[in-house]
């Protein structure tokens, strides 16, 4: 997931109907023993839902630098 870079952001999902298709995820990762904060955005389409849920995995284990507590992973959608 990158902030403002998404799979599905060419003038298809802008211009047609396929918009309507899409699921918006923002993502905040954050360390609950310091102010370590981090967002990120992307936005899936119902079809390719599996690319998603394959994206949150990837999060279960990401661990602080500085303190090495496994980080906080909060999500927003907008569906």
């Amino acid at each position: 997931m990158e902030i403002g870079n998404t799979k599905n952001g060419s003038r298809a999902s802008i211009d047609g109907s396929e918009g309507d298709n899409l699921i918006k995820v923002r993502a905040v990762i954050s360390c609950p023993n310091n102010d370590y904060k981090k967002k990120f955005r992307n936005q899936f389409s119902r079809k390719e839902i599996e690319m998603m849920i394959v994206s949150f995995k990837v999060f279960d284990w990401l661990t602080c630098n500085k303190c090495g507590e496994l980080l906080k992973l909060d999500l927003e959608f907008n569906i």
